[in-house]
């Protein structure tokens, strides 16, 4: 199966603003200094697609995040670094969008990517 997405997802992007980011990192129990270092980088993602697999690549110069998963099946992952989750993932295409739901621990979380303009959203979802 071929999953075929809206090529303007793939690239390369700058991440610009973090909306009530740290508020986010809270809401997960992140600890303060992780906090702060998460929200000092200027970070960056790069989104591919292979045949049927997507992958999302964010460097760091204090750990570099790579995440491929065929859209449409789900996936295990682990949050390593962030709230250390073992958890289940199934992202979908609706439409020009991305939409991650996460089964595990806890419940309700997940993530929507789209395209606005000349920009790639994200949000993440945080809910007990």
């Amino acid at each position: 199966m071929v999953v075929c997405l809206p090529v303007k997802h793939c690239g390369k992007w700058i991440l610009e603003s973090r909306e009530k980011f740290e508020d986010y990192l809270k809401a997960l129990n992140i600890d303060f200094a992780t906090r702060k270092i998460a929200i000092s980088l200027s970070q960056t993602k790069v989104v591919v697609q292979d045949g049927d697999k997507l992958g999302f690549k964010t460097p760091s110069p204090f750990r570099n995040r790579e995440l491929t998963f065929t859209v449409g099946m789900e996936f295990d992952e682990y949050t390593k670094g962030l709230d250390n989750r073992n958890i289940n993932s199934l992202v979908k295409s609706e439409g020009d969008k991305l939409m991650c739901t996460q089964k595990g621990e806890k419940a309700n979380r997940g993530w929507k990517h789209w395209i606005k303009g000349d920009k790639l959203c994200l949000v993440f979802k945080r809910k007990e």
